[in-house]
């Protein structure tokens, strides 16, 4: 059932069962698996109807029963999906989110409002993310993870709470890093959480590693714009 304000890019494959409403953009390419809802009134009390949106990216494929809801008018507005995602099945994805690009939500994902996702994140089946958290580029979390605070790019978590357990090497490995990079990366994670530094002291001296090692520009500027305070 599609109605509202709906665009579909060419190429998008819409399964049965599927809703699609309110002011909701899929790009090109997408495929939307049965009993996905897409576009409805986020789960919000303060919401009146406003004409918030949902926009989607191309090349991204939306398994079954997975909810994406548009943003409020007391954010941006906006809910967002960029390219070549992959969202597994029940995920949620709340209002005012914004994840990037070539991502992957695994079975029962479960995103709060105003949530924060950089490119090549992994999180891991069942995983909750409190509101207004950020997790950054090539950050992963294991199955069953319970994230309270910001994850910074490169470094895996688990647990409940969430706790750091080194880099994601691997992945990196995966999308092309160099070993040279991935030492600098496992460097300055070092820095971050085994150092015995207080956070400032910490965040000083990746800002000083960055100067030479552009790998680590994101996540000196992720620990510098940081308002929830990362996992540590």
């Amino acid at each position: 059932m599609i109605d509202g304000h709906v665009e579909l890019g060419a190429g998008t494959l819409i399964g049965h069962h599927v809703v699609i409403t309110g002011h909701t953009r899929l790009g090109r390419n997408n495929r939307v698996y049965p009993f996905a809802c897409l576009g409805e009134a986020p789960q919000d009390k303060k919401y009146r109807g406003e004409p918030t949106l949902l926009t989607i990216g191309d090349n991204n494929t939306i398994r079954e029963c997975c909810t994406l809801n548009v943003g409020t008018a007391q954010d941006s507005g906006v809910t967002s999906l960029g390219d070549s995602n992959w969202i597994m099945a029940y995920a949620h994805i709340a209002h005012d989110c914004h994840l990037g690009s070539s991502i992957v939500l695994a079975n029962a994902v479960q995103l709060a409002g105003h949530i924060e996702i950089g490119d090549h994140v992994i999180l891991g089946g069942g995983t909750l993310v409190h509101q207004f958290c950020r997790i950054g580029a090539h950050a992963f979390t294991a199955g069953g993870s319970v994230v309270l605070r910001d994850v910074p790019p490169y470094v895996m978590a688990g647990g409940n709470s969430a706790q750091p357990h080194g880099i994601n090497a691997g992945g990196l490995k995966r999308r092309g890093f160099s070993p040279e990079s991935i030492d600098r990366i496992r460097r300055a994670y070092r820095t971050l959480y085994r150092s015995k530094l207080s956070f400032e002291e910490a965040k000083g001296a990746i800002a000083e590693q960055a100067q030479e090692a552009a790998e680590l520009a994101p996540l000196s500027e992720f620990l510098t714009t940081s308002q929830r305070g990362i996992i540590r």
